[in-house]
């Protein structure tokens, strides 16, 4: 069961360079959710079995090349009957029951879970103190040490513990910040209509921008 504090949230507002400009009031609808930890977990786990391929792939004896003529007469050998060294009993012949690349692993989660999972999640962020909302993020040029300069000041002036892994929700991701924010470690780019709850997550810090709320709001609001 899913229960919202009907109290507005506020959070400060941060510039590129950390420093606090002003206040924004989120929908408590939104980023004040709690749900169960029986639902995130059901969410996470299809989340990870979806993304799970079969890499293991073994023969049977009908992919065993060879084998088509009977190894020996069937009797007056006094030798065991066989009738071909595809047998999974040769060596060198197929396996029975081994594992196979077409395997499916994936498990299907509808749209109403999978969205109060993210919406709880969030909201986890939220009181945690591990959601940051700057009013912006532009990069004057697509370098890798643009971004990380920024991000170094975000560290040394925003009283957040960033941990080691951050996840910036884009409402709109420019080719710049594509290419700056790439080759940063620890550093996951995302738009807001991309984020899931095993992303958000396997991250210390969700932080976006002023227009990545109001985003969330008209996605998650409806």
């Amino acid at each position: 069961m899913i229960r919202n504090s009907k109290s507005m949230i506020k959070l400060p507002v941060y510039n590129q360079e950390g420093n606090k400009v002003e206040e924004i009031e989120l929908d408590p609808v939104i980023f004040g959710v709690t749900a169960s930890g029986a639902l995130i977990h059901q969410v996470i786990t299809a989340i990870m079995a979806n993304k799970r391929s079969a890499i293991s792939h073994t023969k049977t004896r009908g992919d065993v090349r060879g084998g088509g003529k009977k190894p020996w007469k069937q009797k007056g050998t006094g030798r065991a009957r066989h009738g071909s060294i595809r047998s999974p009993i040769w060596r060198g012949g197929g396996v029975t029951f081994g594992p196979r690349s077409n395997k499916n692993f994936s498990q299907k989660i509808n749209k109403t879970m999978r969205r109060k999972a993210l919406l709880a999640v969030i909201s986890d962020k939220v009181a945690a103190n591990k959601f940051i909302v700057f009013d912006d993020f532009k990069i004057s040029a697509p370098k890798t040490k643009a971004a990380a300069a920024a991000i170094k000041l975000w560290k040394e002036k925003i009283n957040v513990d960033f941990g080691r892994k951050v996840i910036f929700a884009a409402p709109r991701i420019s080719e710049e910040l594509m290419r700056a924010s790439k080759n940063l470690p620890n550093f996951w780019l995302t738009g807001v209509s991309s984020l899931s709850a095993y992303e958000i997550l396997n991250n210390n810090l969700l932080a976006t921008t002023v227009g990545g709320v109001k985003k969330m709001e008209e996605m998650f609001g409806k």
